[in-house]
């Protein structure tokens, strides 16, 4: 089976990471990083989180430190903290800890998989356990130039483990993460946080490309744009009654996370600023395409054994 992620995907120049088409594009006022020279507004959504996490890894008492978001901001830039959190912040620290809650709960190989704005810094910064396979899928000339710069700055891995990127572009991304060495029939936890989406029909796709990989048993978690909701509105009261039947149409049963809660359970208080996006946690319910095919064979294989026994009693 193919999906086919592409095809759902508009050009760049038409559209802004995190936030409706149509609606201005939020940006760090009081702390700018460099922009690539075309001006590329995936490369401006990447470095705008990448400028808050280095603000919260500045901060006094940081909800999160990441030592290589520096690398992607410009160290001339006059720069304000915060008193509070940003809510992107807290996101991502709610999501650093269920991934490595979760991986750490796995013997064996380990499969993680990170729709990014291709910025991410998690495969360096976390503690990752050994036989942990990070899966990077984002837009693949940012991963370029972010890879650059942090190899520039000595980051690596854990010991043992291995990070592959693969391009948000590939025209059938399921094909793209198993040649990287994916394994549908093996455990994996899935992670979304500033991967572009574009359309309504591009995350559809994505959910449904997930589904069709993930085991029984999978966390799905991360951050969604709001106005995704807003687009099928007449159809569902809340936003949470959408995507409660969204995710449920791919066999995942889903949870909505409140950000003051995450906050105030972290001993926080979250900044008052605008951040139109849905935190949530998913769990796959159905087998993945490749459990499926498995027990089919198995059960064609038992079948056929019983088959043969019969002949010979006769």
């Amino acid at each position: 089976m193919e999906c086919l992620l592409a095809s759902v995907l508009s050009s760049p120049a038409s559209m802004a990471p995190f936030s409706a088409p149509k609606q201005k594009r939020h940006r760090c006022r009081e702390l700018r990083a460099k922009l690539s020279s075309e001006n590329d507004p995936w490369f401006e959504s990447a470095v705008n989180a990448a400028s808050l996490r280095f603000q919260e890894t500045s901060r006094a008492e940081p909800l999160l430190v990441d030592p290589f978001a520096g690398c992607f901001v410009d160290p001339d830039m006059h720069m304000v903290l915060k008193k509070h959190p940003h809510p992107y912040c807290v996101a991502a620290k709610f999501i650093d800890d269920k991934l490595l809650q979760n991986v750490h709960s796995i013997d064996g190989l380990k499969q993680v998989v990170l729709l990014t704005d291709g910025m991410c810094t998690r495969p360096y910064r976390l503690n990752w356990p050994s036989s942990t396979m990070i899966f990077d899928i984002s837009p693949e000339r940012v991963s370029n130039i972010s890879s650059h710069k942090l190899r520039g700055v000595g980051a690596k891995t854990s010991r043992r483990c291995l990070h592959v990127h693969v391009p948000m572009e590939s025209p059938d991304f399921e094909k793209a993460l198993r040649a990287r060495g994916f394994k549908a029939n093996t455990h994996s936890i899935w992670a979304l946080q500033g991967i572009p989406i574009t359309t309504l029909a591009s995350f559809e796709q994505i959910l449904f490309t997930i589904s069709c990989l993930a085991t029984k048993g999978t966390l799905f978690l991360g951050e969604l744009p709001a106005w995704l909701a807003e687009t099928d509105i007449g159809s569902q009261p809340s936003a949470e009654k959408w995507i409660n039947k969204l995710f449920m149409g791919n066999g995942f049963k889903v949870d909505t996370i409140s950000y003051d809660e995450v906050a105030n359970s972290l001993g926080k208080e979250i900044a008052p600023e605008s951040h139109s996006n849905i935190l949530f946690v998913a769990e796959q319910l159905r087998f993945s395409d490749d459990q499926m095919e498995t027990w089919r064979r198995e059960f064609q294989r038992v079948e056929e054994g019983a088959d043969e026994e019969g002949f010979e009693e006769l």
